[in-house]
């Protein structure tokens, strides 16, 4: 099998992520700060190594408690979302932001009056910097989509949170696409609040992310409930990270984030991206002279190791499924909870097909998928198989 979806989730992962999983059930097995006894109090130490090995990664600086975990990068987004904006705030998104933003925008616009505004953008993956400087004036939050989960761009952060700051907003960085893949630090960039996945390009386990918060910002808490401590209090505790998680957090899956962070930071952020890049080049070099296929993403080099593709005689879901049943590859088709990102592209209606690469990705895997697309784009269309198409 070759798999080809590492912006959805990086299912390969290294060995030491699931052993470190599954010795922490075996060894530890007991949650961090629910106890004084020595098994909690090792779980703690696990998910203060991985804050610290999370920031290192990422470049996140001060205190590493500015990091409260949760589930995965959406529900870090709620939670900042829902805990900067107030009724009648403005929120400026882009045509690049997945559902995980554009969803919660509109909740919040719907049921608090919030008015959500989105900059224009473009199949190249810009921004429209003057429209952006105007619709600023007032606005509280503005929210980057680091690196596109379609395109593969990487936004301007440093000159879109110049303009913020200027302008008296906050800058909320969906670092989904980013975090593990770049060596570029958001907060140096300007971010306030980073929002961020675990089992992406962190090749951590799915239930992981979380919410690093700059010193001095105040985010109401999105769940409240028990912290380990300030028990006799009804209020969420003021200090970072018990603000902002509530409830027993997920020790093995911390655990095993740690260990693939460390991962990272042994083989190095910039030398993964260089290794994606070139597969990404060999990607592109051959796609380019495949009949039958169109090439939507720009090649963005310094972006995500990705190319988003349609097929002149298949639907994205028919051309995925030939690519798995025929030839092995693992591939992601539909809209991948970017809508107006495929707008921008033409791809609306049934999406596009994402071919993503990794750190364990290979020339064989694509020249596999290069060789499989030129053969499967030469056949006739085939009945769509209902239930195929993801979005």
């Amino acid at each position: 099998m070759h798999y080809l979806d590492y912006a959805a989730t990086s299912a390969i992962r290294p060995p030491t992520v699931a052993r470190a999983v599954a010795e922490f059930l075996q060894d530890v097995g007991a949650s961090p700060g629910r106890g004084g006894y020595s098994r909690s109090v090792t779980s703690a130490r696990i998910a203060f190594r991985c804050r610290r090995a999370v920031a290192r990664v990422m470049g996140l600086p001060g205190d590493p408690g500015r990091i409260a975990f949760m589930m995965n990068a959406t529900h870090a987004l709620n939670t900042a979302l829902h805990g900067i904006l107030e009724p009648g705030d403005r929120v400026v998104v882009t045509p690049y932001d997945h559902n995980a933003v554009l969803r919660p925008a509109h909740v919040l616009a719907r049921d608090r009056g919030v008015d959500v505004q989105m900059v224009p953008g473009d199949a190249a993956g810009g921004v429209d910097m003057d429209t952006l400087a105007t619709l600023l004036e007032g606005t509280r939050l503005l929210v980057v989509n680091h690196v596109s989960n379609v395109l593969g761009t990487v936004l301007p952060l440093a000159e879109m949170s110049t303009l913020a700051r200027e302008r008296g907003a906050l800058v909320l960085v969906d670092a989904a696409q980013s975090a593990g893949h770049l060596a570029v630090s958001p907060a140096e960039a300007g971010a306030d609040l980073v929002a961020f996945t675990g089992h992406k390009g962190l090749l951590g386990p799915q239930g992981t992310g979380g919410l690093w918060v700059r010193e001095g910002v105040s985010v109401r808490p999105f769940l409240t409930g028990g912290t380990g401590g300030d028990s006799a209090s009804r209020e969420m505790p003021e200090a970072l990270p018990d603000r902002l998680e509530a409830g027993t957090p997920n020790a093995p899956g911390l655990a095993g984030l740690l260990a693939g962070c460390e991962f990272v930071l042994e083989k190095g952020v910039e030398a993964i991206h260089a290794h994606e890049s070139r597969l990404k080049r060999r990607l592109l070099d051959g796609l380019e002279s495949i009949p039958g296929i169109r090439v939507l993403s720009p090649p963005a080099p310094e972006g995500a190791a990705l190319a988003t593709v349609v097929a002149d005689r298949l639907s994205p879901s028919q051309l995925a499924r030939e690519l798995e049943v025929g030839w092995g590859i693992m591939a992601r088709s539909g809209l991948h909870c970017a809508p107006e990102a495929h707008r921008l592209i033409g791809s609306s209606g049934d999406g596009a097909l994402r071919l993503s690469l990794g750190w364990a990705s290979s020339e064989v895997d694509v020249d596999q998928a290069l060789k499989a697309l030129e053969a499967v784009a030469g056949r006739r269309s085939l009945p769509v198989t209902q239930g195929s198409r993801t979005a």
